[in-house]
């Protein structure tokens, strides 16, 4: 049996992961959903918590995939890139290959002896967590790039008025240039 890892941190769940979720079922037999960042909730770049992700995950997955063909495992940040890889494995069952297009996790995973292959992308420019969290914030239309199940829950929790009020008092916010004009015109 084989069993692949996909490290991401879901803020929230859209079309472009669900793509690359199905897409990797067709390469492993099992996959491990990994959440990182999972202690990390309400800023603008994690407005979710753990919870809130695995519920999003599960919930626009069991539709349409066997539940018994993949995990979905909160794993929080340990903030060492040395000790990261057998962090994220003493949360999660063994796993032989690890699917990732980021130069880092690649590198630390090779380095530890997995196999590491790269994901697909599905329509990347239009399914982008950042960019959906912006069109929230900015009131534009977003619930098309997710999963109509993520979408309900979002508004469920009350995630679109979360993230608004956020932007007004995130000092936590840490990400490019770009993204604090984005956040100090709201």
């Amino acid at each position: 049996m084989i069993r692949g890892l996909f490290v991401g941190r879901f803020q929230p769940f859209h079309l472009g992961h669900l793509y690359v979720v199905k897409k990797l079922l067709e390469r492993v037999d099992e996959l491990i959903i990994a959440i990182g960042s999972a202690q990390y909730s309400h800023t603008f770049r994690d407005p979710f918590n753990a919870g809130e992700r695995i519920w999003m995950i599960r919930s626009a997955l069991d539709e349409d995939l066997d539940p018994r063909r993949y995990y979905v495992i909160p794993v929080p940040d340990v903030n060492d890139n040395r000790v990261w890889v057998a962090h994220v494995a003493s949360y999660t069952p063994p796993f032989q290959i690890v699917f990732s297009n980021n130069s880092l996790v690649k590198v630390l995973f090779q380095e530890a002896g997995y196999d590491v292959q790269s994901l697909p992308l599905y329509k990347r420019e239009l399914y982008c967590a950042t960019e959906i969290r912006k069109k929230i914030v900015a009131n534009e239309d977003w619930e098309h790039l997710v999963p109509e199940k993520v979408a309900k829950i979002i508004k469920e929790i009350g995630g679109d008025r979360r993230l608004r009020e956020i932007v007004k008092k995130d000092y936590n916010y840490h990400d490019t240039d770009n993204d604090y004009k984005f956040i100090n015109h709201y």
